[in-house]
């Protein structure tokens, strides 16, 4: 199954809600960053992408996309452009919000993540000490902290003035890039009119989707991220328990060196 439609708006966007949107009129599945949480097998074939990508290859999207119609939402909005080449007949939606207010969803949500998972933030020998218990965990750490903050915001997201001019310079390059009669901006506050003319399908009598809002987000990462949230906590009672192992048995060694009238060196 070919892509139909390809999502080129950042996360909090009103993403969740174009998702829904587009399955409602019969483009789905769509895939979304939801449902990589819920399916984190996704996760190692996106750090797949990535890696094809960076040794500048040809991205094989069938593991991905084959069971798929359309995407939205990170991981797939960081390639928007290799999709929109890939996919030559994909209709392309760029989903916008005020950038102020972006910022703010932002941060009040998926910049939390880590904090809402008992960590702030990860650190690298945690979040590899977590992929050995489990290599989902390894997986889902590389794609959302490399493709989101390291890539596409160059670790200064908390920078608000660098991370909105990044969102700005983002819309402009897909504006700028991808045929007029190809590309929808979308404002999910506009609703169903927009979204239906662009891709030719009537308007649906029930209401346009809302989701995803800070309180509902939350919820759904706790529940959704709950393995990730054990495999963390197992994994700093592990790196904890080696730390204090190792803190008596040179303890110990120095006893000993001492009983035996060595010196220790140092």
């Amino acid at each position: 199954m070919a892509l139909d439609i390809i999502g080129a708006g950042f996360g909090r966007t009103g993403t969740l809600s174009l998702k829904l949107a587009l399955e409602h009129l019969g483009f789905g599945p769509c895939d979304h960053m939801q449902v990589c949480l819920d399916h984190p097998e996704r996760f190692a074939l996106w750090a797949q992408a990535l890696e094809q990508r960076d040794r500048g290859g040809a991205i094989d999207w069938a593991p991905l996309f084959t069971d798929y119609r359309a995407t939205v939402d990170w991981p797939g909005a960081y390639f928007w452009r290799e999709l929109a080449n890939a996919h030559p007949h994909a209709r392309v939606i760029l989903t916008v919000r005020d950038p102020e207010q972006w910022y703010d969803s932002v941060a009040k949500t998926i910049h939390r993540v880590p904090r809402l998972l008992g960590g702030a933030p990860f650190s690298q020998g945690l979040l590899a000490l977590a992929g050995l218990i489990s290599p989902k965990i390894h997986d889902w750490a590389l794609v959302t902290d490399e493709i989101i903050w390291r890539r596409t915001f160059e670790g200064r997201f908390g920078d608000r003035a660098h991370a909105i001019a990044a969102l700005t310079a983002h819309n402009a390059a897909v504006e700028r890039t991808i045929a007029p009669d190809r590309l929808l901006v979308f404002n999910v506050g506009d609703g169903w009119e927009p979204l239906c003319a662009f891709l030719g399908v009537p308007v649906p009598e029930t209401p346009f989707p809302r989701a995803n809002s800070q309180q509902e987000f939350e919820r759904q990462i706790l529940q959704r991220a709950a393995p990730i949230a054990a495999a963390l906590a197992g994994s700093a009672l592990l790196a904890g328990g080696a730390a204090l192992a190792l803190g008596r048995a040179s303890t110990a060694a120095a006893r000993k060196q001492r009983a035996s009238g060595v010196k220790p060196r140092g």
